[in-house]
């Protein structure tokens, strides 16, 4: 099992072991443990190009997943591509009441369940299923360690000058 994480963010640290240790752990709770996963966490711009590109909406979305299986039986050992926009992210997290990890821990697993063949734009059955997986899944990674954090910004600037007294 192998997790390839990409990062690519700026303004916000993301802690890659625990996230790398998360994504395996969810691989095992799905039953794909013998499989790998691409990680991939952007910004909305990148996320709005592949939504775009892939999806013909012209707009940022929270997670892609890109399925490198036709069937489920495994010819590759790559299960797929999840795409993860994290300011997104951090705006739903934030509207929802929850912390930025508790959401990235929901969209790695929305996306895997993705690439593991549930799709809730299907039918209104198969979003209700896909629901009781994500949550039976999430229970499952409880307690959700810290996966990202956003430095604080000083209100200091940089060219300010401060005097001690002394």
């Amino acid at each position: 099992m192998a997790v390839y994480l990409r990062v690519r963010l700026i303004r916000v640290r993301v802690r890659q072991a625990a996230l790398r240790r998360l994504a395996e752990r969810v691989l095992v709770t799905v039953g794909e443990k013998q499989s790998e996963l691409s990680l991939d966490l952007v910004g909305d711009g990148r996320m709005r190009r592949l939504n775009c590109q892939y999806r013909k909406k012209d707009r940022t979305t929270d997670v892609l997943a890109f399925a490198m299986r036709e069937s489920s039986s495994p010819v590759s050992a790559l299960l797929g591509d999840v795409v993860i926009s994290v300011p997104t992210a951090q705006r739903q997290a934030k509207e929802g009441g929850r912390s930025l990890s508790e959401e990235l821990a929901w969209l790695l697993v929305h996306g895997v369940l993705h690439l593991c063949g549930y799709d809730h734009e299907r039918s209104e059955a198969e979003a209700r299923r896909m629901k009781r997986r994500e949550q039976a899944v999430l229970r499952g990674l409880r307690p959700i360690p810290i996966l990202a954090t956003v430095p604080r910004v000083s209100r200091m600037c940089a060219g300010s000058t401060a005097t001690r007294k002394g």
